[in-house]
């Protein structure tokens, strides 16, 4: 209950903060369309970001007939969660993870690249399954979806508020700029607060789904070594938290990068042994 008051406090903060950047670039006029925007955004995300993000990754829907092994892995993890089966997809990409993604419980689907699948044992398999089908239950994509969303809005509204500032207000136009290079900054962190914060969230949760959370740790410890490799085709930021493990983490260092929406692999690694006898 705590983690979901934090969680809900920190995408209202978001949220003011946007509705802020429109007041300082349109005024009150402004704060007014930028709250009209956030709803808009959020809506969307609510109700299509699911299929968007599918089609990015060119993920294709399996069944038991052409994926018994792994559709049967995801069903029997169902039960154990208490939730409605989701949709299960396989992505024809070869660096291996996984991600879930739907509004609710109701209308989710779960996806892991054949890398994955090729590369872990059945009990590795269950136990990043366990980890996405924990998202689900929590709700956790649609909340990551909204606070991404709305951080990359804060973005853009920031940077186009700066470029376009009154000409007329050097004031206000050195208000813009600072406000350009700080609030997204703002934003990234709380974005990325939210994210690690369900990722051990989730964690705990496949740990608790399977009984092992042995079987969690060797998968991360696979995905760490091979995500070292390169990118997920088609990865960008914006889908990004959405992964088990950072999908962009073979690119080369840059600036984003010290915002990762994912907590270091060591450190869940090291949490899940805290649970080892408790589970």
């Amino acid at each position: 209950m705590a983690e979901r008051i934090k969680t809900i406090f920190l995408l209202t903060a978001l949220t003011l903060l946007f509705v802020f950047i429109g007041n300082l670039v349109g005024g009150q006029q402004g704060m007014i369309i930028a709250f009209g925007i956030a709803i808009a955004m959020n809506f969307f995300s609510y109700f299509f970001s699911d299929k968007l993000v599918l089609k990015q990754y060119k993920a294709i829907e399996v069944n038991r007939q052409n994926a018994k092994g792994f559709y049967e892995i995801v069903e029997r993890l169902a039960i154990k969660a208490n939730i409605p089966m989701p949709k299960v997809y396989i992505i024809p990409e070869q660096l291996p993870n996984a991600f879930a993604t739907g509004r609710n419980p109701k209308n989710a689907a779960v996806a892991a690249t054949q890398g994955l699948l090729n590369l872990m044992n059945e009990n590795e398999v269950e136990a990043v399954m366990a980890h996405e089908l924990s998202h689900v239950r929590h709700y956790d994509i649609l909340t990551g979806t909204i606070a991404a969303t709305i951080a990359g809005a804060i973005a853009l509204i920031a940077k186009g508020g700066a470029m376009f500032g009154s000409k007329d207000n050097k004031g206000n136009a050195l208000i813009l700029l600072v406000a350009a290079v700080v609030l997204p900054v703002v934003a990234s962190i709380i974005q990325m607060t939210i994210s690690r914060n369900r990722e051990y969230m989730a964690d705990e949760g496949a740990a608790r789904i399977t009984g092992h959370p042995e079987w969690l740790q060797n998968a991360l410890r696979k995905l760490e070594n091979y995500s070292r490799q390169g990118a997920v085709q088609r990865a960008d930021q914006q889908s990004a938290h959405m992964f088990i493990v950072n999908p962009l983490a073979g690119k080369k260092m840059n600036f984003s990068s010290l915002f990762s929406t994912h907590p270091t692999t060591s450190d869940r690694i090291a949490r899940l042994e805290q649970l080892k006898g408790r589970v």
